[in-house]
């Protein structure tokens, strides 16, 4: 097997009572309460892992996603998971294509959603890098973002007892894995 296609070994931290954990794979295969969609404005599941919810999800995820409508950037909102293997889904809108304040609108997203896990009594929640992907936010500041973010909900008092940043390459991986070096 070449050495390219060796899945990479997880990392995890200890915060306050907590954990963050790094590891490569499928955000729609893990076995945890909730996973983080990088969702649009109109809450319509597009390519990725939009397309993996509804397709691995089922139809239910769409109807309650239509039901509700949209949301603005810096918002989340939850639903159930369907047939996936997480209870619930946090659609979490940030920024897009190289917006301005992106930084100050990805902050608000990860908030938003790390809030929205608290509040629903989620005890283990997984994310993408967040908008790193189609949506053209830097990695580099996805990963400094969203560590931070999830530091600063792991060392107050919640129900989160375990946050999984989910990458699928090594390029993501060595991205996230220097800022949880920083924690």
């Amino acid at each position: 097997m070449a050495a390219a296609n060796v899945a990479l070994v997880p990392i995890q931290k200890p915060i306050g009572g907590a954990v963050v954990r790094l590891e490569q794979g499928d955000l729609t295969a893990l076995r945890v309460d909730g996973i983080v969609h990088y969702a649009r404005e109109d809450l319509v599941l597009g390519s990725g892992y939009g397309t993996a919810i509804q397709s691995r999800g089922g139809e239910a995820i769409r109807k309650e996603l239509a039901a509700i409508g949209g949301v603005r950037i810096g918002e989340a909102v939850l639903t159930g998971a369907g047939n996936l293997h997480a209870r619930h889904i946090i659609h979490a809108c940030g920024p897009k294509f190289q917006e301005e304040r992106t930084e100050e609108k990805l902050r608000a997203c990860m908030v938003s959603a790390l809030a929205l896990a608290g509040s629903a009594g989620l005890k283990s929640v997984a994310f993408p890098p967040m908008g790193a992907g189609f949506y053209g936010v830097p990695l580099d500041l996805s990963a400094a973002v969203m560590l931070g973010e999830i530091r600063k909900a792991l060392a107050g008092a919640g129900s989160l007892r375990e946050v999984v940043v989910c990458v699928t390459d090594r390029r993501e991986f060595a991205a996230f894995r220097r800022e949880m070096e920083k924690l």
